[in-house]
């Protein structure tokens, strides 16, 4: 796989050549190996590891409902209460973050209302802080250290 713009952590690997499968720290059990999860490995990680968010309040592959569509974000953060607060969607890292990704997310965000949005390639991140006040964003220059997280919501 891909050398990522991201710090390494200790990778757990299973299955087999044909079949490569990475452990997820958050589903507690082994996934397919694609580049899109190489990225979402080593976000979880980082995110964990060197931003202090804690293992507990993060979700993969949350199932999401329009109507009768079934739509899966890829990562979401949540606050003590259990509510939705960062939304993470992830590309391969030979996917260009173009406006149809940050299209995507948005679709998301419009259930889930969330504080933060973020886009990652594993190469190239993006973080934006929602302001539902004047229905404006911002994007950050970096991604937030957890604690930086705690301000309270629009």
């Amino acid at each position: 796989m891909i050398r990522l713009n991201l710090p390494n952590f200790e990778i757990k690997l299973s299955g087999t050549r044909e079949h490569p499968q990475i452990f997820d720290v958050l589903r507690r059990r082994y996934v397919a190996l694609t580049p899109e999860e190489w990225v979402r490995q080593h976000f979880v990680h980082y995110l964990i590891e060197h931003k202090g968010y804690p293992a507990t309040l993060l979700a993969n592959e949350v199932r999401l409902q329009v109507g009768d569509k079934v739509l899966r974000a890829d990562s979401v953060l949540y606050d003590s209460q259990l509510q939705p607060r960062m939304v993470v969607e992830y590309k391969a890292p030979t996917v260009a973050l173009t406006q149809k990704v940050f299209d995507q997310i948005s679709v998301y965000n419009m259930l889930l209302h969330v504080d933060y949005l973020i886009v990652s390639n594993g190469l190239e991140h993006f973080c934006c802080r929602m302001n539902y006040a004047d229905n404006s964003y911002i994007f950050l220059e970096t991604i937030p250290e957890y604690e930086e997280l705690s301000t309270p919501r629009n």
